[in-house]
């Protein structure tokens, strides 16, 4: 995988490959080139693995991605777009750097914490699971690894139920009370129904 690539070695693959269509030569060569550090690429999939892998189209209504120091997010997609069962339901490539590979894994479960798409089930809990595998920790697995695999019923992201239940509860409490008197009735605005009902859908997704 090129992002990978790109973070062991410093090389913007994609760039050296628009220059060599334009016509010039490489900006290195061979002897300018090492090796630095781990890099692990977890790809962002709208499946559910726990129905073997089936995509789940539908609208993201909520998406936070994660950053930091060795965090890299390749993603063309946002708070409202729509996943097609047409086409590959890839959502984005997540890519950390580390010194070593126990801080990239490290940095890794953190991004994937940090990650919440609201709206459609998506394999997040399940590369989490992966990395905490003793023979991925080991570097000891193979391909084979996913056929031995238990994949249990997908839930929502324990974190991120809790923090929407929060988000909704507190702009509940934050909302001004209706009373009787017409005249002291404040609306509500549309900024804060909006986040409710955002809140309330990502925490039953």
């Amino acid at each position: 995988e090129h992002p990978v690539t790109e973070e062991i070695s410093g090389v913007d693959l994609v760039a050296e490959q628009l220059r060599i269509a334009a016509g010039e030569p490489l900006s290195f060569s061979q002897s300018d080139l090492s090796i630095r550090g781990h890099a692990i690429e977890c790809r962002l999939y709208a499946e559910d693995p726990s129905q073997g892998y089936i995509p789940s189209p539908g609208t993201i209504h909520t998406l936070r991605f994660p950053s930091g120091p060795g965090v890299r997010v390749d993603s063309g997609i946002i708070e409202g777009s729509e996943v097609s069962n047409f086409y590959d339901p890839m959502l984005a490539k997540l890519v950390v750097w580390g010194p070593t590979r126990q801080i990239a894994i490290a940095r890794m479960r953190r991004a994937l914490r940090e990650t919440y798409v609201g709206g459609i089930r998506t394999n997040l809990s399940f590369m989490d699971d992966i990395l905490q595998d003793s023979r991925f920790v080991a570097g000891g697995y193979d391909p084979g690894l996913l056929n031995d695999w238990n994949v249990e019923d997908s839930v929502p992201d324990e974190l991120a139920l809790i923090m929407h239940t929060v988000a909704a509860a507190d702009a509940a409490w934050k909302a001004p009370a209706a009373v009787n008197t017409e005249s002291s009735v404040q609306p509500v605005s549309r900024w804060k129904s909006a986040g409710r009902r955002d809140s309330v859908r990502g925490a039953g997704s």
